[in-house]
Formats: structure tokens, sequence, C-alpha cells
């Protein structure tokens, strides 16, 4: 099995001042690129606060050269890619991924947009009114506000203390003197002395090289700026404060004058402060009475400042005073320690992160230039922050440095010759390669080893469903949820990405990622869930209305069934299948012995995916919220493979104008999206709108008039540009194009809808076979909804054509 060992990126600036990061990794199937611009809200003048992530949204609007159909944000969703921006304190970021064959196109896009936007007044004015709507869902958002009111310990002086996001009343734009300081802070810091651009992908080092060097053409040259230092953190001597409410404790360490190394030693303390392992600073306080959770993360970094919060979830009657005190005195601990073995396994850790990373995360990450681990000048930098936070040479607690992940440890796997000769009803239905080849294998077994992606990789793919008697309540899966989170931690810092999810009554456990931990992690994960539910008494957090109506839908696409809050009833009557993807005939044998303990019985029936063919089926949520949100899910109209290759058709040609019409044109709101959605092994069609202040039943009717007016934008679209268009979908389903995790997901999917082997082969045939009367045929049927439609939202139901969901 080949390792995936990507080398640090090559690091060079380009004559006209433009930094770059080039990181050539062949493995990849996907490109990227970040750019970092070094100016953020605290790089604005004082009476324009805003005006930083003002500008930010308008270089995503159109240019001279590039219409908003055919801008980045347009071109990057044609090609089933991401792209996305943060405005942050000091810096600005822009990033995208796309297959690698289009990374020199949204590279000439982000140039564009950078180096020659429109300003446009009333494009200014529409944008200003979607900073406002995101201003409002701030200012009564409980987490954003509580974020912010952390920060009121600090020196008035300082900029963290002030409001940044921008909004009506701070971005007048129809003011002279506010256009002149947009148009400054463009030419000061949008040219290349200020930026940093990272390139990751397949290509060589000599291709990113002259990607990199174009794109460093169209950017105005010019040196870095040097960004004011700001005041103290604080006003008073003391370099510390909290805050306490009913349940959560905050400690905030103000830390000034640090190293140049601080922001890998900052990481690197987080990291074991936050270890939920025996001895440690969580155990101690779980076992005293003290703290449910724990959670240490820098919350600014610049110049040598630096913020470190640690925040407590309180247990009843906690004691403030006794949880500082503990943990000083764990800090006094850690810092006598000589870390090696601390360091090594951080940077194992931090290794495995990398080679399971997608070229977006690698962009980002090179975008950082950190080091990967804790190098000298990081102990150094250590040092310097534990003695500013007070850290002294002795202590007191029996404390314990945390035991080593067992994940992170190779061990070769002891063969199992019985999974791979055959198996006996003894197995409990285990399916492996050898045995899948075999033509004249005809009956199905709960737990399947898919060919159809090659098991040479160093990454695959575990699906574990268990069909059960009733639905989990959700207090039973935010405890099963709870426990399993610090095998989740040490699963992703070995590689391995996890989730054990409740829809309906249904539970799936997804595992994906490197292939040499993942035996060890099953293991591990089905012992704890077959373990006694651990009480675990603290809420869930609070989502935004759009994401509490998205993390709901799977589970109204399945038929409603009682609730249960009884973990081994649920176990006994539970029935279980599988699919693994991708694994070696070695992984296969280290795998077997977890796989044989699987709780429930193995079942080989296929269950077909659910049908409301003609329906219109309306679903309420109370969110808790005073924002609107609404999400209409339109199922195929049948489950043959040609109407989901033209529901994919039609998806990619309404991604676009769907958000340009309700998000840009009509300012409905700010969360606006549509997208195909696969749940069951269903595939449809998922509209979605989240507005402060357009009801559920308007934003629905917004969405039916886009509807209606598909099949004229089908037949608009000429000859030339509709193969074009087919074939760009088609090539997002190539074996060269499919990240390995997309292309599990999809043979999931393609499993419980009854699809064929060939699944991935068939899907881009199909697609390439649909002309324009065929996708038009599909809209109208799409729009009389031969399917059904689904709506979940905060509203009401309206009434006819829609009735309540059972």
């Amino acid at each position: 099995m080949p390792a995936l060992n990507h080398p640090r990126p090559h690091t060079e600036t380009l004559a006209n001042g433009l930094q770059v990061t080039l990181r050539s990794a062949p493995d990849l199937k996907r490109a990227a690129a970040a750019l970092r611009v070094a100016a953020g809200s605290h790089d604005v003048p004082l009476e324009w606060p805003g005006l930083a992530h003002f500008l930010e949204h308008l270089l995503f609007l159109k240019t001279e050269r590039f219409p908003a159909s055919q801008g980045l944000m347009a071109y990057v969703q044609s090609h089933a890619g991401q792209v996305n921006a943060q405005t942050s304190e000091r810096t600005t970021d822009y990033f995208f991924e796309l297959p690698p064959q289009f990374l020199s196109g949204g590279l000439e896009r982000l140039s564009d947009m950078l180096a020659h936007p429109r300003m446009n007044p009333d494009d200014q004015q529409r944008e200003r009114e979607v900073l406002q709507a995101e201003f409002v869902a701030w200012s009564q958002d409980e987490t954003a506000q509580q974020q912010f009111s952390l920060l009121g310990g600090l020196s008035k002086t300082h900029p963290l203390r002030g409001f940044h996001a921008g909004n009506r009343d701070s971005l007048p734009v129809s003011q002279p003197d506010f256009q002149q300081a947009l148009q400054d802070f463009h030419q000061r810091f949008y040219q290349a002395g200020q930026m940093t651009l990272s390139l990751v992908g397949p290509q060589s080092p000599e291709e990113l090289k002259a990607l990199a060097q174009v794109f460093a053409d169209a950017i105005p040259g010019g040196k870095k700026v040097p960004q004011q230092p700001t005041a103290p953190l604080m006003d008073a001597l003391e370099r510390s404060y909290q805050q306490v409410n009913d349940c959560r404790l905050d400690l905030v360490f103000a830390l000034e004058a640090l190293p140049a190394s601080s922001p890998e030693a900052l990481a690197f303390l987080c990291h074991w402060l936050n270890a939920a392992k025996p001895g440690g600073l969580l155990a101690e306080l779980q076992k005293h009475g003290l703290a449910q959770q724990l959670r240490a993360a820098p919350l600014y970094h610049f110049a040598g400042q630096a913020l470190l919060h640690i925040e407590f979830t309180l247990s009843a009657n906690a004691q403030p005073m006794a949880i500082r005190e503990q943990l000083m005195d764990w800090l006094s601990f850690f810092a006598r320690q000589g870390w090696s073995e601390l360091r090594n396994e951080y940077s194992t850790l931090l290794q495995r992160q990398q080679q399971v990373s997608g070229a977006l995360q690698l962009a980002r990450l090179d975008s950082e230039q950190r080091e990967t681990g804790l190098s000298e000048h990081g102990v150094a930098a250590l040092k310097a922050i534990l003695q500013q936070i007070g850290a002294v040479d002795n202590f007191t607690g029996q404390w314990l440095l945390p035991t080593p992940n067992p994940f992170l440890r190779s061990e070769a796997p002891a063969a199992n010759a019985g999974l791979i000769r055959g198996q006996t009803s003894a197995h409990r239905g285990l399916r492996t390669f050898a045995q899948d080849r075999s033509r004249s294998r005809r009956e199905r077994s709960p737990m399947q080893f898919s060919q159809a992606l090659p098991d040479t990789s160093a990454e695959g793919a575990l699906y574990l469903r268990w069909r059960l008697d009733c639905a989990p309540c959700s207090s039973l899966q935010w405890r099963l949820e709870n426990t399993l989170q610090p095998l989740r931690d040490e699963a992703r810092q070995a590689g391995v990405e996890f989730s054990f999810s409740a829809s309906g009554n249904e539970w799936l456990l997804k595992m994906t990622g490197l292939q040499e931990p993942m035996p060890t992690v099953l293991e591990y994960v089905l012992k704890t869930l077959a373990s006694p539910v651990v009480e675990f008494t603290q809420d869930e957090p609070a989502l935004m209305p759009i994401r509490q109506l998205l993390k709901a839908l799977s589970a109204h696409v399945l038929e409603p069934t009682a609730d249960s809050n009884d973990a081994q009833q649920l176990w006994s009557s539970a029935r279980w299948d599988g699919l693994a993807i991708g694994l070696s005939a070695q992984t296969q044998a280290a795998m077997g012995l977890a796989l044989s303990r699987i709780p429930g019985t193995p079942d080989n029936q296929p269950t077909p995916p659910p049908s409301i063919h003609g329906q219109h089926l309306w679903s309420t949520l109370d969110t808790g919220s005073n924002e609107h949100a609404l999400l209409l899910f339109c199922p195929t109209a049948s489950t043959d493979i040609a109407d989901e290759a033209a529901w994919r058709l039609l998806a990619h040609l309404c991604q676009t104008p769907f958000y340009q019409r309700l998000r840009v044109e009509l300012q409905l709101g700010y969360a606006v999206f549509s997208a195909l959605r696969q749940m069951h092994g269903q595939t449809g069609q998922l509209f979605g709108v989240q507005s402060p202040n357009v009801t559920p039943v308007d934003l629905l009717q917004h969405i039916e008039q886009f509807l209606k007016g598909l099949p004229d934008r089908i037949r608009d679209i000429d000859d030339a540009d509709f193969i074009a268009l087919r074939q760009a979908l088609a090539d997002q389903f190539t074996s060269a194009a499919l990240p390995s995790a997309q292309a599990a997901e999809l043979l999931w999917q393609g499993k419980l809808a009854g699809r064929s082997s060939d699944y991935l082969t068939q899907l881009p045939e199909a697609i390439l076979m649909i002309d324009r009367p065929a996708l038009i045929a599909a809209a109208q049927r799409l729009i009389q909804a031969e399917g059904g439609w689904r709506c979940l939202s905060s509203g009401t139901c309206p009434g006819s054509p829609w009735q309540v969901a059972k």
C-alpha cells in the first residue's frame, strides 16, 4: 500500500513581490489555490468599520471581463468545486478547489476580480444589504454574542473590542469619503507585495510555477506594506481575566511580545490541554465534579500578541476558583516536562492529517506557513508562553502525560485465512474480494467488499447500517455521539474520519481515510457502542435555522417510527448490512475480528428507496429563531438511472442561476443554495433559503417561480454550451476526477438504491445520453412533482396542495 507522504511546499518570492508556495502532490485528484492578502478588518480607517469585509464581498461580483455567470463563483460551481473567502483581523483569504485541468481558469478569474473590481454603486447598495442581513443574524445568534462579549475584558483601545463585520450604518456607500477610503484600501493592500499565493495539485512543480507566474503578471506589483501594531491587549498589569455564567467558565490569557514561533507553540499547547486522557486536566476536573468539557484555542495572534482562550463547561455547583487552580497546577506540571515524546506524537499526527487532506486543506495550510510539529524555536516560544501565563516550578497534583494514541501505532495485522478462503455462518455473512470475483456466487452478503475502486490506494471507506425497530431519541443519540467523541478525535489524528449518525429508525457508522489504522479504529468504536451509554448532561450546541433543517432532513425522508431511549433494546433487534470500499486484502483480514462482533443480526434483504410520488409533504421544525428557513427536496420521478442522470444535470444547471436570482437579485437572504442530494438511496434536488424577513411560504413561491422558468432556460442554451455543460458534469464522475471519499459515498448510495456494481461507470454514460428534449421533459416532471415534493420549514403548512407529513 503506497504511502501518501507529501513533500514540504516550495516557497519563493516572484519579481513583482508575490510570494508563492507550490506543492506538487501527484496522488491528488483536485487542485486548489489559496490567496492570502496581508490586510484585514483591523487595517481599515477607524471611521469605516466593516470596510475590509465589504470589499471581500464586492470582489465576488461581476467584472468588466467576467459577468456574474462566468465569474469565479459560477466557474467553480459549474465544475463541482468549492470556493469561499474569509476576512480576519489582519488577513483576508480567498480560496477554491477544482479539477486540475480547470485550475488555470480559476486563477484567471481570481486575479481579474482582485485587480479589476467594478465597484458599481448599485452593486454596492445590494451587497451592503447582504451584510446588513448577516449583521441582524449575528446580533441574534447566542454563540456569536458570547464570542463578542468574551473580548470585553480587553483594553477599549484595542481593535478586538470593536465591531468589524459591517452593516447599513457603518458602510455609507453614497458618501464620497467612504468611496475614497474603499478605493485607497484596495489600492494600498491589493497588490502583489501584500499577497501570498499557495497552489496545490497533481501538476508538476514546473506547471504550478508557470500558473503562479501567469497569476502574478495580472496583479499590480508592489512592496509589502507594514501593518501598524496595536495597543496593548489589556490596560492593567493583569494579563488574564475570566467570565462566568450558569454553565460556563471562560479564561482568557493576554500574551505580549511573543517570539515568531509562538503560533506553533500555542497550537501544541492547546492540543495537549484538550486531550481527554486519564491523568490529564479534563479527566481530573470531571472526577472531582468541577467541569464536563474543556476547549482551549488561540483567539487572536498578530505581531507578537496572542489571546489564549480556555472554555470550561461547568458541572453543577462547580467552583471557578478551584478550576483555575487546577489549570495552573497542570500548566506547571506541563512546563516541567521534556515534551520529547509528545513532540514526536504531535508531529506524527500532523503528518497523518496532511496525508488525508484534500488539495484545498493543504493549500490553506501552506498559506499559514507553519512548521509540521513543534520546532526548537517553537519550544523556546512555548516556554515564554507558559512563563507569561504564570506556570511556576512546582505543582501538587498527581498528573500524568497523555497515553499514546493507539491509532498512530503501525502494527502488522494478524493473518486470518478464514476470511480470505471462504466463510461459514460463524463469520456473520462477511464477503471478501476473492469471493466477490466469483461470478457463480449468487447470494447476497450483508457486508459487501466493493471492487469499484482499486485496492492499491492508501485510503478506503467502510459503511455499516443498522435498521432498528424504533428510532433512537435525540437524547440517546446525543449521549452516544459524545461517548464516541474522544475516539473520534484520536481517529482523526491518525487519518480516519468516522461518524455515527441517526436518521429515523436507522443508525449509520461511516468511516473514511487511511486504511492502516481503520481496523483498530473499528474495533474500538464497536466496543464503545456495545458498552452502557454514559449519561451526558451538556446540551446540544445551537445551530442556525437552515443547519437545523439540514440536520433533520434525512430523518424526514424515512417513515416515522416510535422513539426509544434504550440502547440495549435497540441493539438487540437491530439488523445490519454494510459496504467496504477500496480495502486491500490485508486490511480486510485485519478487520475480520471486529466485523465478526458487529451488534445485531446480519440482514441481506435489500431496502427499496422511500417514495412519495406525486405528494406534497410539509414538515415544520421549531428552530427557536426569529429567522425563517426552508428546505425543498424534490426526488427523482423514478428509480431509473436515466432519471438520476437528468436530475443531476438539472441540478448542475440550476446552481448558479438559483443563487444569482434569490441571493443577488431578490436579496431574499444570505444562506441560499441548490444542490443534488442523495439520502437513503433516493436522489433529489435540494433547494434551501434562510431569510431574516421573508416567510417560508413566500420563499417557497420564489423557488416555484424559479422552477417554472427551467424549461425556457434549457431551451435558451445554445447547442455548443449544452454539450459542454453535459460533458463537464459527466467528467466529474470519471475515476480520475472523483476523490475517494466522494466515490465511496456514491457507491454507498448506489447500494441503497439497488444499483449494479458498475454504477460509477453507468452514471457518466447516462449523463452523456441526455439530450435537450429529455432534459426539458425531466424539468417538467420536476415542476409537476411526479417524484413528490418534501418541504421542511420553520413555518406552518400553507394548505393545498401541501399536506402535513405524518
